[in-house]
C-alpha cells in the first residue's frame, strides 16, 4: 500500500530562530524518541541520471515528482532503508524498503541482477529505473537532525543544520568517505503533517517574516557539480 500523502512546510531559519523555536517545542511537544541527546546525524545517497531528471523536476517545480534515496542514521550500517520519496499537488508521501549493508553497497557498485529477486516491490521499482531511466547513484547528502514528535495530527518538526555534499564520491558507507559544507547552507525547520496541523503547535513554529520555501539538501548538495 502507498504511504498517505502528508502536508509539508519548510522554513529557512536563523540560529536564533532555532534556540526560540527549541524552546517553545520543549514546553510543547516530545524529542524523538530515537534520537541520542536529541538529535542524530544522516547520511543519504540520492540518485539521479545524466539528464538530472529528478534535480531538474526539482527546480522545475514539477507537480508530479518522486526521488530515490538510500538513508541510514548515525553511521550505523545495521539499520538502511531505500527510501522513494513522492510529490503530488504540493503534498509529499514517502515508500520504504529494508536494506542489508551488503545489498546497499551492491546497489552503489552496480551489481544489480539481485534486485529482481529480492521480493520488495520498491527494490524492483528501482531496479527497473535504474536499467531504462537511467538512475544510478549521485550524491552524498549529510546533515545533522533535531526532531520533535506532536502526536495529535501525527505531527513532526525537525531542525537540520550542518548540511554537506559527497559531491562526486558514491562510497557512502565508507566512515571516511570526505564530505564538504554545502555552499552556504541554511538551518532548515521542516513540520510535516496529517489531516490538520494544532494551533500549539502552529503557534511555536512560528517565524515572523519568514514564509514556507520549497528548499531541497539535495539541491543544495549539487552546487559543485
Amino acid at each position: 500500500m502507498p504511504a498517505q500523502y502528508r502536508h509539508e512546510w519548510k522554513h529557512e531559519i536563523s540560529y536564533t530562530d532555532l534556540l526560540c523555536i527549541r524552546q517553545r517545542l520543549w514546553a510543547v511537544a516530545e524529542p524523538d524518541p530515537h534520537a541520542r541527546n536529541g538529535k542524530y546525524f544522516i547520511r543519504s545517497i540520492y540518485f539521479d541520471n545524466s539528464a538530472d531528471k529528478a534535480l531538474r523536476e526539482k527546480i522545475d517545480g514539477v507537480n508530479l515528482r518522486e526521488k530515490f534515496r538510500i538513508r541510514f542514521y548515525n553511521m550505523d550500517p545495521s539499520v538502511i532503508h531505500l527510501e522513494k520519496k513522492s510529490k503530488r499537488n504540493g503534498l509529499g508521501s514517502k515508500y520504504s524498503a529494508p536494506l542489508s549493508a551488503a545489498e546497499a553497497q551492491a546497489i552503489v557498485d552496480g551489481d544489480l541482477d539481485w534486485m529482481l529477486d529480492s521480493g520488495r516491490p520498491l527494490v524492483q521499482e528501482l531496479y527497473c529505473k535504474m536499467r531504462y531511466q537511467g538512475l544510478k547513484p549521485r550524491t552524498i547528502v549529510d546533515y545533522t537532525r533535531e526532531p520533535f514528535i506532536y502526536r495529535p495530527g501525527n505531527v513532526r518538526v525537525t531542525f537540520d543544520y550542518d548540511i554537506r555534499t559527497g559531491m562526486d564520491c558514491t562510497d557512502f558507507l565508507n566512515p571516511d568517505c570526505v564530505t564538504v559544507p554545502a555552499g552556504d547552507a541554511p538551518i532548515l525547520l521542516e513540520v510535516k503533517w496529517d489531516e490538520y496541523l494544532p494551533s500549539i503547535i502552529r503557534d511555536a513554529v512560528q517565524t515572523p517574516g519568514r514564509r514556507a520555501e520549497a528548499f531541497s539538501k539535495y539541491a543544495q548538495c549539487r552546487i559543485y557539480g
